[in-house]
Order: C-alpha cells, then structure tokens, then sequence
C-alpha cells in the first residue's frame, strides 16, 4: 500500500517538468533528479513526511523563481479565484453583512430568487434551515457556505423583520446569481457619461456595451471611463472593451513570448465608440486588462488618461491543470502596446520586493507628485500622433492626479479600517429605513436633501466610542467634511444602488473625475492630446 501511494505522488512530481516546460534542452537526467530526491525523503529521511505539503512546496518553490505572477493554486482555491471571472455563481441571490452577530441583508439582487420569494433589505436572517445563525458568532464565510449551493437544491432562511412579530421563513430555490462588473453607468450632466467597471470578467464586454448605448440615448457625447483600483482579468474582454473605442484594424495589444509566437489583436468595424471623446481614469492599482485598455487608447491618441501610474503588469498567464484538481497559472508571454511598450515593471529584486513596490512609491512622494518618478530615455515611445509615452512600469497618465489625502486623520483610518462607518450606517438603516424610503424616492432627490449635520456625526461618534474608538475632537475637526461625504454615499448606496455611492462620492472623494470633468466642461480635451 505504501509503495503504490508513493507512486501515486512521485507521479504529479515526475509530471512537474514537463508542465512547467524546462525546454526542448530539458535531459532526462535532469527530470529524474527531481524525481529520485523526492523518493530518497521518502525512503530515507529521519521522519515522516507529508507529501502532499512537500510536492505543494516544491511547485511553489519552482514558480517563485520565474516570476511574480506564475502561481500554484490549490484544489480548494480553483473554484474561489475563477469565479469573480466567469460573471457569476449559484446561490440566492443578497448581499449581507454581520451586524451585532446578526445577519443582516443590505440588498437583494434583481431578479434573483431572494428577491422573488420577498426578501427584502433590513431582514435578519436567524436561522438557515433550521440552524440557529443569529448570536452564534458566524463569519462571512459561514454564511455563504450555508446560502450557496447547486442551482435547483433549496434552503429554508427563517427570518426576522422589523414590525413583525412572528418568524418569517422563506424557501428559496438556488439559481445562478450574477456578479456584476460594472459598478456605476449615469450621466454626470447633459452631455458627460460616466461608466464604472471593476474587473474584466466573462460578462464584462456585454454589460459595458449595454451601458454605452443607454447612455447615447440619453445624450451622452463625452465619457469618463472609471479604471481606477481594477485589477484586470481576461485579456480577450480587454481587447473587445477597447474595441469599442478604435476601428480600421487598429493594433490594440500583441502578445509575445519565447514558447508562444507573436500574435497581434487588431480592432474590428463594430465599436460604438469609435470617435466620440473619451477619458480613462488610472491609478497605480489599475493592472494588466486595464492597462491593456488605457495603454492602447493613449497609444491611437482616442483618449486622454488621467491619474497616477498604474501598477505595470505586462505579462499574461495561462492555467494549466494538475492531476490533483490544483492548477498553476503560468505566465506564458509578455504583453505589447501598439506603440511597443512593454509596460512590465521590474521583477529583478525577487518577488517580495516586488510586492513592496506601491508602497516604496507612497514613500517616495511619487504618489503625491508627478516628478518624483523619471523613465529614462530608453524607454520613450511615441503615440500615433507623435505624443511622448513610456513602457517599463506601467502606463504613466497623461494629466497626472496626485493621491488626495486632505481630511485624512488617524481617527478616519481608525473608523473606516475597523468597519465602524459601515456598521454604523446598517444600524441607522435598521432603524430608520422605512421612513428613509418614503420621504427620500429617487437618488437626486437624496443628494440634494439628506445631510450629514453635526447630530448626525456626534450620534456617529458616541457609536464608535461604544465599539472602542475614543472620541479625538482634533482628528474629527480635519476629516469632518471627508466623513460625511463617506458616510451619506453609504447610506445612498444601501438606500438604492452601488451606482448611488459613485454619484455621491465622486463629486467630493474622487479628484481623477472631477478633473475629467473640468477637462470636458472647459473644452480642455483637444488641447491636452496634443
């Protein structure tokens, strides 16, 4: 039993090699040295071992060695990671937090099955098929184990609603639930558009097109397109955003690699937005799929980007399957755009390092100030219409934003890091909601009226000092104006829709938008692509 378990194991070592791709170079001597070493610890070594967590260590070790992005994933984390990206998964269908060791629902989403049996927000759930959940110290991740589930199986949420006394108990039916990609698709004005999307997903390229053409019809002739903290996801629903913006068979993005030939993504006839104005917004937490976009839209001169450097992933991954069910996802080429860049920062220092590198440009003020970060020569490029661009490091705006930190206090850190604001404003909701939802009907009508007075803020910090966080009058005078802007955009967004918080908090929080703004308004943008 102990040799066929062995040969078991020493079968996805043996098959390491040959998945990661040593090379046509590769001799067979060098594939059995990892083989024989793995079998002499078995063999040999002075104590047991786990070899399960040895093969994990060594898959990883080997990864490290190549280059930041090319990982090991568990069996377990398979599932967990792809499903942002495939655009949706199965369960009931709301968004919830843990208020008081509650339960609470924030939101249903539309069409979902919560929704159809009558959920509603404000409801607590205290018990899921028959479990007592409420008061027993359950996490996050306790409750989506209990509410997902196949799609078609059912569950039983018993539920406590304010101004009912007795138990409600709901039987809902599983279905596929929709993770949305963009957050926020409104007009700013008569003529400025603004569309939010937080990730390149599956889904991505149908909801963003869905939302431009509302938008036209609404008379939108200019767009802010809001990259800001998007991370990326699929290079294909990165080429087919951009694709809405260029035509003419336009190079949007190559790839390029030692094992991969050279393959160039042009754009196609079929965009809708192949001349209107439009401006990206970037930050240095913007990365891959959302510098594949803004880097090709500067590159055609289509549009002017606004905010600080994004973070530089130029490399593109790949996921290949182990027996397991684990996967690697192995970076396989370099991406290019159109101008050239490789837009891929340095790696060079090794992987901790590298993970370090947004905070080193905190402390280097680059964040702050556009000059502390100089490209050298070698790295310009030119755009279509001979504008000045570099690669190595990320795309570097066009109009650069600093890192607005006015207002910021340690006593705003210490409330918004410890989740006081958010649980301050459910338990307001939990109180106050249906008196919210008859007076305040639409969200214009909410941003013009609600106001965050000086009631409001000291029943906010009495709340705090409850949950530990000593009143600082000083600390409060500086972000006065910052938390109220937070703390109403919070509320609007319980009150009606994640599209509500942006409408809110970009007038105040958001100096990239404002700034796209005054662009447009002033009649800037013609000038500034020059």
């Amino acid at each position: 039993m102990k040799k066929k378990f062995r040969k078991i194991n020493l079968l996805l070592i043996f098959g390491l090699p040959f998945v990661f791709s040593f090379g046509q170079d590769s001799t067979a001597l060098e594939k059995e040295k990892l083989f024989t070493l793995i079998d002499y610890i078995q063999n040999y070594y002075v104590d047991d071992v786990n070899q399960h967590k040895l093969v994990e260590k060594a898959v990883e070790s080997i990864l490290k060695d190549l280059d930041p992005h090319s990982v090991y994933i568990s069996k377990e984390e398979v599932e967990k990671m792809n499903e942002p990206l495939k655009g949706n998964f199965e369960g009931v269908g709301i968004q919830f937090n843990i208020l008081d060791d509650t339960i609470l629902v924030v939101a249903t989403i539309s069409g979902g099955p919560s929704e159809k049996v009558g959920l509603m927000a404000g409801d607590k759930i205290v018990k899921i098929d028959k479990e007592v959940v409420a008061g027993v110290k359950i996490d996050n991740a306790g409750v989506a184990k209990r509410l997902r589930g196949d799609k078609g199986t059912e569950v039983t949420v018993g539920i406590q609603r304010n101004g009912v006394k007795k138990l409600l108990n709901f039987n809902i039916v599983r279905d596929k639930i929709p993770i949305f990609s963009i957050d926020a698709s409104y007009m700013v004005d008569t003529e400025i558009g603004y569309v939010k999307i937080n990730r390149f997903a599956a889904n991505t390229h149908e909801e963003f097109r869905k939302a431009l053409l509302e938008l036209k019809e609404e008379g939108m002739t200019k767009l802010i397109l809001d990259l800001k903290g998007n991370g990326g996801g699929y290079l294909k629903t990165a080429f087919r955003i951009a694709d809405e913006f260029l035509g003419g068979g336009r190079m949007i993005v190559y790839t390029e690699g030692v094992n991969s030939p050279k393959k160039e993504m042009k754009a196609s006839s079929y965009g809708t937005w192949k001349s209107n104005k439009v401006i990206v917004l970037v930050d240095q937490s913007s990365a891959s799929a959302s510098e594949i976009v803004s880097g090709a839209l500067q590159d055609w001169d289509r549009a002017l980007v606004i905010g600080r450097r994004t973070f530089g992933k130029g490399l593109v991954q790949r996921p290949f399957p182990l027996p397991d069910g684990s996967q690697i996802r192995l970076t396989i080429a370099d991406y290019y755009t159109p101008s050239g860049r490789f837009i891929q920062k340095s790696y060079a220092k090794g992987t901790d390092a590298y993970r370090k590198e947004l905070g080193d440009r905190y402390k280097s003020g680059e964040l702050t100030d556009s000059m502390k970060h100089a490209f050298p020569d070698s790295l310009k490029f030119k755009t279509s219409g001979g504008r000045t661009v570099y690669g190595g490091g990320g795309i570097t705006p066009d109009v650069f934003v600093a890192l607005d930190t006015t207002g910021v206090s340690d006593y705003f850190m210490q409330v918004v890091r410890t989740g006081v604001v958010n649980k301050f404003v459910l338990n307001y909701l939990d109180k106050h909601r249906k008196q919210l939802k008859k007076y305040y009907t639409t969200i214009a009508f909410f941003e013009e009226n609600f106001e965050v007075d000086d009631a409001f803020l000291k029943d906010f910090v009495k709340y705090a000092a409850k949950n530990k966080i000593e009143e600082d009058k000083e600390g409060l005078k500086e972000s006065q104006e910052v938390l109220a802007v937070r703390l109403k955009s919070l509320l609007a967004r319980d009150l009606f829709s994640e599209e509500a918080y942006y409408i809110i908090s970009n007038k105040h929080l958001n100096p990239s938008f404002q700034k796209a703004v005054e662009i447009f308004k002033n009649n800037q943008f013609d000038e500034l692509l020059k």
